[in-house]
This record gives structure tokens, C-alpha cells and sequence, in this order.
């Protein structure tokens, strides 16, 4: 018998079509961090947690429409920025683009005014990735500084990095330039690079 984990991709978007509940709930545990990656973007932690409720609510109709031109993951992702900015639309707010602020006074020194490194980290590369992923204490630290990172940034490295999407969907999904977005990741990478050189050095967050 086939358990709702094994259903892959195209089954998933059948059984929603068909609307399955169990379909119905993997799609909300598989696809909800992802989504709010996306809302939070562009708004408060309570607002985009609301919209992300709501475009749960209305992918039992919109799934109808799906055709399977992107991956289910995208679609979704698009929805719910739409509907971010349509919120922000109707709230008369902008979405703020600058993307020229100076870096962080502690990570501006460690580069020179073309980007580069000036101090790189000095990172022990006798521990495997994998080694250093499966230490509690670090991925605790990851977690609370990627929390940390500005709205744009762990958002573009979320949906990159961890959500594994490309970059030119980022760029649609975000609504931002490919520059911008290479901007966004390459802050966020210096950031969480910084913090495992530090935690590796004094085992501190």
C-alpha cells in the first residue's frame, strides 16, 4: 500500500485534484516552511503566517488550474507572493529594494572594497560538512542567526539554499534582479560563514 511519503510529485498533485485529505496534509507539512520563507519576505512573521493560511485555503480550487508548467513547489511559492503583494498593494506600503545599505561593522572589515576577503575565515577543514552538520550545538546557531538575518536575506537564501530552487525562480518568486539576488545570498553566505569560523574557534554562538 502506498503511504502519503512515498507519493511523489505528480501523484501528490492527482491526489489533491481528487482531494484527498492525507494528500491534502503532506502538501501542507512538505510545502508551509518553504511558503513562509517566501511571505516573509515581504511581510511581519503574523501577517505572512495568515497569508500562507490563506493560500492553503484556496488550493483546494486553485489546484484545478495547475498544469504542471512548473513544479507544484514554484507554483505555490507564487501564490503566495502575489498575494503578499497585493496585500502590501492594499495597505499602500512599498516593498523596500535597497539593496546598496553598508555591511555590518563587523563583517565589512573582513572584505576589501571590490568584495573579496581580506581576513578570510579560518575555517578547520579536517571536519567533514557532514560531521559539522550533525553537531546539535552548531545547527542550534545556524538556526538562531539564519533567524537573524535581515527579512530579503533569509529569504533569497532559504529559497536558494535550503528549497533548493533556481536562481531564475528566486528572481520571479521574490520579484528582484538576478544581481540583486546574488547580492542577498552573497550577504547571508558571509554572515553564516563568520558565525561557524567563530563557533568553531571558541564553541560559542
Amino acid at each position: 500500500m502506498q503511504t502519503a511519503q512515498s507519493i511523489d510529485e505528480s501523484d501528490l498533485v492527482s491526489a489533491l485534484k481528487a482531494g484527498e485529505q492525507r494528500a491534502f496534509h503532506q502538501a501542507v507539512r512538505n510545502y508551509s516552511p518553504g511558503m513562509l520563507a517566501v511571505a516573509r519576505y515581504y511581510l511581519d512573521r503574523s501577517s505572512a503566517e495568515d497569508v500562507v493560511q490563506e493560500t492553503w485555503v484556496n488550493v483546494v480550487e486553485a489546484i484545478q488550474k495547475f498544469e504542471g508548467r512548473s513544479g507544484l513547489k514554484t507554483w505555490l511559492h507564487r501564490i503566495v507572493a502575489n498575494r503578499c503583494k497585493n496585500r502590501l498593494r492594499t495597505a499602500n506600503r512599498e516593498v523596500s529594494s535597497e539593496f546598496g545599505e553598508e555591511l555590518e561593522p563587523g563583517i565589512a572589515d573582513r572584505f576589501q572594497s571590490g568584495g573579496r576577503w581580506a581576513t578570510p575565515p579560518k575555517l578547520r577543514f579536517e571536519e567533514h560538512a557532514e560531521s559539522l552538520m550533525e553537531n546539535e550545538a552548531l545547527s542550534d546557531c545556524l538556526d538562531k542567526h539564519l533567524s537573524a538575518l535581515p527579512e530579503q536575506q533569509r529569504s533569497a537564501v532559504m529559497l536558494y539554499e535550503a528549497h533548493q530552487h533556481k536562481a531564475e525562480d528566486v528572481c520571479n518568486i521574490l520579484d528582484i534582479s538576478a544581481s540583486n539576488l546574488r547580492v542577498l545570498i552573497h550577504r547571508a553566505r558571509q554572515k553564516i560563514y563568520l558565525m561557524v569560523e567563530d563557533f568553531q574557534e571558541t564553541g560559542e554562538c
